[in-house]
């Protein structure tokens, strides 16, 4: 008989994504994803979580640039452009996740996890992050850069879906998320 493997994901990962579920199922509000860099590592933390129905309805793993532009409608120009990790791609993610899915708010993520793929002005460790809101002005980006550092790939992603989590909190800013 083997053992009951609860989770393969961190404690701390999971202790966010419990407490996203909990925020949001108090505030009645309705979830969606937009991943890249962390692959639907958000959406497996979230979908840990007994009841994680109630508030996430859809989450979209668009980690090729084909993919981004298919499935969240992000503008192929758009990406030519900026590159696929910009403030411009991240906002274009999460507003096509949330226009597609009618959630209430819509998080993305797209970013350099390593250890290849850096550069110059996209180093290792840099991860956009979009937010989109139902009802928001459009014309109000909010997106913002963090730079996490060399930390490995998989550090790299951890980082960034605990930040995800973080803003999919109600009330979350972008400015000041770690």
């Amino acid at each position: 008989m083997t053992d009951k493997i609860d989770s393969l994901l961190p404690p701390e990962l999971l202790a966010a994504a419990r407490r996203v579920v909990d925020a949001n199922r108090a505030a009645g509000r309705r979830i969606a994803l937009a991943e890249s860099c962390t692959g639907g590592l958000v959406a497996a933390a979230i979908t840990e979580i007994a009841g994680s129905s109630d508030v996430l309805g859809s989450s979209f793993v668009t980690y090729s640039n084909e993919a981004k532009v298919a499935m969240l409608d992000v503008p192929f120009e758009m990406i030519e452009t900026f590159g696929a990790v910009s403030i411009a791609v991240a906002w274009a993610m999460a507003r096509g996740a949330q226009e597609r899915s009618d959630a209430d708010i819509a998080v993305a993520i797209t970013g350099v996890a390593g250890p290849g793929g850096g550069s110059d002005r996209k180093p290792v460790g840099t991860v956009v992050f979009g937010r989109a809101i139902k009802g928001a002005d459009p014309e109000d980006i909010a997106a913002d850069k963090r730079h996490f550092g060399d930390l490995g790939r998989g550090g790299v992603r951890l980082q960034a879906a605990l930040c995800a989590l973080e803003l999919l909190m109600p009330g979350a800013s972008l400015e000041g998320t770690p």
